[in-house]
């Protein structure tokens, strides 16, 4: 229970992410993100080394077998976007108790620098609730392809009970305060919570 998660060899998780990314955004809004190329693309379009995205998969993906061998659903019911150490935890609980659990589990994992909490309790009461935000989110995609272009793939969009998180690398900030105002936009967003670095 108590025992950390190993490590996995970057060349492993460098593997992983290459063909995760080459597959998300070959079919991405833009149409220009394909082959082998696209992840040095996404990369240096994310304002973030290659090494950087290397640790942070690492992280994530420890977070996720962490997540996985846990006895509540925490892999299923929590999203984690990890950016430099820095982990961000979104979604819905049924307690206080499981919420505490996964930020314990989170700081086991070797490398974290920062855990943000904003895991909420309660339960989505109807379909429609969680179809909602899906599609703010597929919506939050769109509208961050069309303002910023190419630049959109380095950030991550989630949604809980309409709440927008955006979470990201930039060293725009003009260009990310566009992409906010334009995601003021999108139907059923109630809130925009913002944990976007600013690199100088």
């Amino acid at each position: 229970m108590g025992s950390k998660i190993k490590k996995i060899p970057k060349l492993i998780v460098f593997a992983f992410i290459t063909s995760i990314l080459v597959l998300n955004y070959s079919c991405s809004p833009t149409n220009i993100l394909a082959g082998g190329g696209g992840t040095a693309m996404v990369v240096a379009e994310g304002d973030r080394s290659l090494g950087t995205v290397v640790d942070d998969t690492t992280i994530k993906v420890n977070i996720a077998a962490s997540f996985i061998g846990s006895d509540n659903n925490l892999f299923v019911d929590i999203n984690t976007s990890v950016l430099e150490s820095r982990v961000l935890l979104t979604g819905l609980v049924e307690d206080q108790e499981t919420r505490i659990e996964a930020v314990r589990l989170v700081w086991e994992v070797e490398g974290v620098k920062e855990v943000v909490n904003e895991i909420e309790i309660g339960n989505r009461e109807t379909i429609k609730d969680y179809a909602n935000d899906l599609w703010i989110n597929t919506q939050a995609r769109g509208v961050a392809a069309k303002t910023i272009g190419l630049r959109a793939v380095g950030y991550n969009f989630e949604t809980i009970n309409g709440k927008l998180f955006i979470a990201g690398i930039t060293s725009r900030p003009n260009q990310l305060e566009q992409l906010i105002n334009a995601l003021k936009s999108i139907k059923g967003v109630k809130e925009i919570v913002n944990y976007v670095i600013i690199k100088k």
